[in-house]
């Protein structure tokens, strides 16, 4: 039974993990601010505009959904409030999610496709037992 303590274990790593970290920040910080001042302060998909205090509500987002690729002109950003944001993370994980190496017609099915399938026995099966 070892009584060592297991954070003594991370120990090494911290400062690696902590150094990371504090570079991808400034990264992140360095081209969200060049975004700030190369594009109007619009969110792209839903047109609401943001001054102020609300500025900090816009996000960058990488339309190749890389986040290394940042090109000094900007080219692959585009200026994201959070809901939007969110939103098109969102869709590209259900897009993800959905493609697949089977066919559509080998995909299981959850039987709500034909929701009236048997409706023409129902209604014939009530008129004759009227």
């Amino acid at each position: 039974m070892s009584s060592r303590d297991p954070k003594s274990d991370n120990e090494p790593l911290d400062p690696i993990v902590a150094e990371f970290r504090r570079n991808k920040a400034r990264e992140e910080g360095a081209y969200r601010a060049r975004a700030l001042k190369l594009l109007p302060h619009v969110c792209a998909h839903c047109g609401r505009e943001f001054e102020g205090r609300r500025l900090r509500e816009l996000t960058v987002h990488h339309k190749d959904v890389d986040p290394t690729n940042n090109p000094p002109d900007g080219s692959n950003w585009e200026l994201l409030c959070l809901y939007c944001h969110d939103n098109q993370h969102g869709r590209n994980a259900a897009a993800a999610a959905l493609t697949g190496d089977a066919p559509a017609e080998e995909r299981e099915t959850t039987g709500l496709q034909q929701p009236f399938a048997g409706l023409a026995d129902l209604l014939k099966k009530r008129k004759d037992d009227r």
